[in-house]
C-alpha cells in the first residue's frame, strides 16, 4: 500500500503540469488574449482608462511576458507556483505581500534611429540598515513603517514610470505603422495592424516624409522615459539589495536556489492575489455544499436500498418515475421559477430572492430569540439556513435520481450473487443479508461517485450561483473567464486539479476498506 501511495503520489505532479498547460494554453490562445473583457470596456486593474485599449495591451504584455513564447510564459508561471524556487529569494511585508526583485526594462522598439546609445541605468548605493532585533517593539514598529513607507514610493515611482513608457513605446508603434505604410515598406505591417519591428529597422530613415517627424519626436521621448524607468528600477533594486523585510522561504544555495510557498500571482481584474479571492469565496460554496451533499446521499442512497429491496413494486417505479422527472427538469428553470413564485412578493413571497444574508445579518445575534417586545427574532443562524433554503433545494434534487438509481443497480446486482443465496441458504437474517453483504459490496460505486461529487464541492454551482446571486467559487470562474484573468483562471484549476486527484487517491484507499478482496500490493 505505502508503495502505491507515494507512485500515485508522484504521478500526481506531471498530472497537474498537463492538466494547467492545457488551461494555460487555452486561456493564451483565446480570442483577444488576456484580459479582453478590460480592454474593451476601457478600464481595469492598474491601467489607466484614459490611455487607451493599446496601452492597456502594452501593460497587460509587459506585466505577464506575452510577448514570449507560450511555453516560456508558462515555465515562469510554473516557477513561480513551485516550492522550488531560482535566484534571488523573496522578502516578506509585514502585511503579508511579497517584494520581489523588479523586472527588467525592455528598451524602446529602433532605438537605434533616435540615439547612438541607450541611457545607462544609474548607480544607486544605499546605506545598510540597522537589524531591527534589538529595539523596543514602539522602535521597531516605527522602523517597520518607514521601511514599508520607503519601498511603497520607489515601487510606485518605478510603475509610474514603467507605464510612462509603456505608453510611450505604445504610441511610437502607432507612429511607425503609419510611417510604414507612408514608406511603402514591404511586409512592414502585420496582419493585426502591427508593425515589424525587424522589418522597418532593416531599412533607412527617410527624415523627408511627412511621418518622420512624429515618429522622431516619439522615439526621442521614448529615450527619455527610458532612462527615467531605468533610474526608477535602480532605485527600487538598490532599496531591494539592502533587505528592509524579511527573507522568504529557506535558502539552499544562496542567490541561486530556494525553497519558498507557492505564489499564485495577482488577479488583474480584481487587483488582488488571486488565494485571497479563493479563501473569499470558497467559504461560500463550501457552506452550500456542506449542507446539499448530506442531503443528497441521506435521501438518494436509502430509497434506493428500499427500491432495490422492493423491485418492481409501486414503490419503485413510482419513486424511479419522480427522480427521473427530477432530474429531467433543468436546474436554471427550477431557480427562475423559484424565485418568481416562491421569493417573489406577488406570489408567495416566503424566501429571499438573492444572496445568502440579510443586509443587516451583522447585527443579528448568533440564535434566535424573543425580543423584550415579544417580537421573535431568527438570529444569524436561522438567516443564513432561510437564505440558502432555495439554493441547495435547486442543487439536492437532480442528484437524488443518479445516486438512488446507482444504488438501487449496484444493490440488484449484488442480490443475485453466489455469497447472497448462499447466505439465505445458511438462514442469516434478511437485515443482515442487505446491510452486511449487499450494501456494504455495493458500497464501491457509491465511493466512486462521491469522488465525482467532493470536488464539485469547491468548483462550485456555475448556475445556482448566478440565478441567486450567490458569490461562491462558481461566481468567481464565470468572473475570470469572462475577463481572461490568467492568474486567477490557473489557480483555481490548480486547486480543483488537485482535489480531484486527491479524491481519486481517496476512493482507491477506500476501496481497500470497502472491499477486502481490493488489495494494491
Amino acid at each position: 500500500m505505502a508503495t502505491y501511495l507515494v507512485r500515485r503520489l508522484l504521478l500526481m505532479i506531471p498530472t497537474l503540469i498537463g492538466i494547467t498547460f492545457l488551461v494555460f494554453v487555452i486561456v493564451a490562445s483565446a480570442p483577444g488574449g488576456i484580459g479582453a473583457a478590460l480592454q474593451a470596456a476601457g478600464g481595469g486593474g492598474n491601467v489607466q482608462a484614459s490611455s487607451g485599449v493599446a496601452v492597456q495591451q502594452a501593460y497587460l504584455e509587459d506585466r505577464y511576458g506575452l510577448a514570449d513564447p507560450i511555453v516560456v510564459q508558462y515555465v515562469r508561471w510554473l516557477g513561480r507556483i513551485s516550492p522550488l524556487k531560482f535566484g534571488p529569494r523573496d522578502q516578506v511585508l509585514p502585511n503579508g505581500e511579497l517584494a520581489r526583485q523588479p523586472r527588467e526594462i525592455k528598451a524602446p522598439p529602433l532605438w537605434e534611429w533616435f540615439a547612438e546609445e541607450l541611457p545607462a541605468a544609474p548607480s544607486v548605493s544605499v546605506e545598510p540598515l540597522a537589524p531591527l532585533s534589538g529595539l523596543e517593539d514602539a522602535a521597531r514598529a516605527d522602523a517597520e513603517r518607514s521601511r514599508l513607507l520607503t519601498w511603497r514610493r520607489a515601487e510606485r515611482a518605478s510603475a509610474e514610470s514603467r507605464f510612462a513608457l509603456l505608453e510611450a513605446t505604445t504610441m511610437l508603434k502607432s507612429a511607425l505603422r503609419d510611417y510604414a505604410r507612408e514608406a511603402d515598406i514591404e511586409n512592414g505591417i502585420a496582419d493585426d495592424l502591427q508593425p515589424r519591428l525587424s522589418v522597418i529597422a532593416a531599412t533607412t530613415p527617410r527624415p523627408e516624409l511627412p511621418s518622420w517627424s512624429r515618429v522622431k519626436a516619439l522615439g526621442e521621448q521614448s529615450i527619455q522615459r527610458y532612462a527615467n524607468a531605468q533610474a526608477a528600477r535602480a532605485n527600487v533594486l538598490a532599496l531591494f539589495s539592502a533587505k528592509p523585510f524579511v527573507a522568504s522561504g529557506v535558502p539552499i544555495l544562496p542567490k541561486l536556489l530556494w525553497i519558498g510557498p507557492p505564489d499564485f500571482g495577482t488577479a488583474f481584474s480584481r487587483n488582488r492575489p488571486s488565494m485571497d479571492l479563493i479563501a473569499d469565496h470558497l467559504p461560500v460554496t463550501l457552506l452550500l455544499n456542506v449542507i446539499a451533499i448530506p442531503i443528497i446521499y441521506l435521501v438518494a442512497v436509502p430509497s434506493g436500498m428500499l427500491a432495490a429491496i422492493n423491485r418492481g413494486s409501486f414503490f419503485d417505479v413510482g419513486l424511479g418515475s419522480i427522480y427521473v422527472a427530477l432530474y429531467s427538469f433543468p436546474v436554471v428553470l427550477a431557480g427562475v421559477l423559484a424565485i418568481g413564485f416562491l421569493a417573489s412578493k406577488d406570489y408567495l413571497g416566503a424566501f429571499p430572492v438573492a444572496g445568502l444574508s440579510s443586509t443587516d445579518h451583522e447585527s443579528l445575534l448568533f440564535l434566535p430569540r424573543y425580543n423584550p417586545e415579544g417580537q421573535f427574532e431568527p438570529g444569524f443562524v436561522l438567516d443564513i439556513l432561510w437564505h440558502m433554503a432555495l439554493p441547495v433545494l435547486c442543487l439536492v434534487y437532480t442528484g437524488f435520481a443518479v445516486l438512488s438509481k446507482q444504488t438501487r443497480a449496484a444493490m440488484l446486482e449484488n442480490f443475485n450473487a453466489d455469497y447472497v443465496r448462499t447466505a439465505r441458504a445458511k438462514g442469516v437474517p434478511n437485515k443482515d443479508v442487505i446491510l452486511r453483504h449487499v450494501f456494504r459490496n455495493s458500497l464501491l460505486p457509491l465511493i466512486t461517485m462521491f469522488v465525482t461529487v467532493f470536488p464539485a464541492m469547491l468548483a462550485g454551482s456555475v448556475v445556482i450561483e448566478r440565478v441567486f446571486s450567490i458569490q461562491g467559487m462558481g461566481w468567481l470562474v464565470i468572473e475570470a473567464v469572462n475577463f481572461r484573468d490568467r492568474e486567477l483562471l490557473l489557480a483555481n484549476t490548480v486547486m480543483i486539479a488537485a482535489v480531484n486527484l486527491v479524491a481519486l487517491l481517496a476512493a482507491d484507499i477506500l476501496y481497500a476498506f470497502a472491499d477486502p478482496r481490493v488489495a494494491y500490493d
